[in-house]
């Protein structure tokens, strides 16, 4: 077991990243950072609200530059967001330097989550057929993670444990 690697959680928003990451984190004492919560901090603003003020191109800037200095860290789950790994910088430096694992969701559960929600700007005032081809684009480069996890009829705890087992035969 390679115990200074990271966890690098990915997957659509919705995806229960937050959720599983804290969880992890918890089961095997590691540091949780969430990435978007990381933002948030840093730049004082609710990310709704620089997509809305500065828009996407300057979040994913943002993004970028907090994420890279993120995966730096040793033992630690980071939980991306959900375009995070669409950035080649972001998805070459957590490939190398930590276990990746997409949290698969059928998009039906992932649509249920996620439309009309006022906290994704992404996808907000999108209609579903919009959605779904995002996640239809999205899980094209999500499955260039190290491992996935069909996160469906099972629960939290069992999904931690599928993330453990993974992470100790690595």
């Amino acid at each position: 077991m390679q115990l200074n690697k990271n966890i690098v959680l990915i997957g659509m928003m919705g995806a229960g990243k937050s959720t599983i990451g804290y969880l992890l984190s918890k089961k095997l004492g590691f540091k949780f950072i969430d990435v978007d919560r990381a933002i948030e901090k840093k730049t004082g603003e609710k990310i709704k609200n620089i997509f809305k003020l500065k828009g996407e191109e300057y979040f994913r800037e943002i993004e970028e530059k907090i994420t890279l200095k993120i995966l730096k860290s040793e033992k630690s789950v980071v939980a991306l967001g959900g375009g995070s790994f669409l950035n080649s910088n972001i998805r070459k430096e957590a490939l190398s330097k930590s276990i990746t694992v997409w949290l698969d969701w059928n998009n039906s559960t992932i649509l249920k989550r996620i439309y009309k929600s006022k906290k994704r700007p992404v996808t907000f005032g999108a209609s579903n057929l919009e959605i779904s081809q995002m996640i239809s684009n999205r899980s094209k480069i999500y499955s260039l993670s190290k491992f996935k996890i069909n996160c469906e009829k099972i629960s939290k705890n069992m999904i931690v444990k599928k993330i453990v087992t993974l992470y100790e035969k690595f």
